[in-house]
């Protein structure tokens, strides 16, 4: 299992939330950013998971208007 000290926050000092409490920067929920610092490895991972899962929509939905 991984430790939790490996698994690095997305955060990248870009905080501001959309209207849906989404932050800009990382593509993590409120929730989530408030859950981070008590969740073992396995909870940060689908955090990840999620994040990642809003930035392809998010570049997806970009591509289209174009």
């Amino acid at each position: 299992m991984t430790n939790r000290a490996e698994v690095s926050s997305p955060c990248i000092r870009n905080c501001c939330l959309d209207l849906q409490d989404i932050c800009v920067g990382c593509k993590r929920s409120i929730d989530e950013i408030l859950a981070w610092g008590n969740a073992n490895s396995a909870e940060r991972l689908i955090i990840l998971e999620q994040a990642e899962k809003r930035r392809s929509g998010q570049s997806q939905s970009h591509q289209q208007n174009s």
